[in-house]
């Protein structure tokens, strides 16, 4: 069974900085591509950056240059470093890992994406 595990949000004000950590169990975690996504108060949950399993790497225009995102597959670990944070970034913040099917493709399909608990962020002005 995979878990994801997020850790390390909290309240900041703006212009600090936080890093969110996300421990997965489970599953072969270096073939996965990995996520973060966030979902503020009455709005859609929206990705905010990826990390593929050869370590590309692609982020919302509104956190690039802002937030950085880092896997360790030794430690089965990934990492979204977020500075320069802002209130708008306000949410909580999911850690996702996407296996691939049998046919080694990477479908959005429930069979093979998996979701943390989520962690609130909460950036003051």
């Amino acid at each position: 069974q995979v878990q994801l595990v997020e850790s390390g949000g909290g309240l900041v004000q703006a212009g600090g900085s936080l890093r969110l950590s996300c421990a997965a169990s489970g599953t072969d975690f270096s073939v996965n591509h990995m996520a973060w996504y966030r979902q503020a108060p009455g709005k859609q949950r929206d990705l905010v950056a990826a990390i593929t399993s050869g370590g590309n790497t692609n982020y919302a225009d509104s956190v690039k240059g802002r937030f950085t995102i880092s896997r360790d597959n030794a430690k089965n670990m990934v990492y979204l470093q977020m500075n320069s944070l802002k209130p708008e970034d306000t949410a909580i913040y999911y850690c996702n890992a996407r296996a691939p099917s049998p046919g080694m493709l990477y479908l959005s399909d429930p069979r093979y994406d998996f979701w943390g608990q989520g962690t609130q962020v909460t950036v003051s002005s």
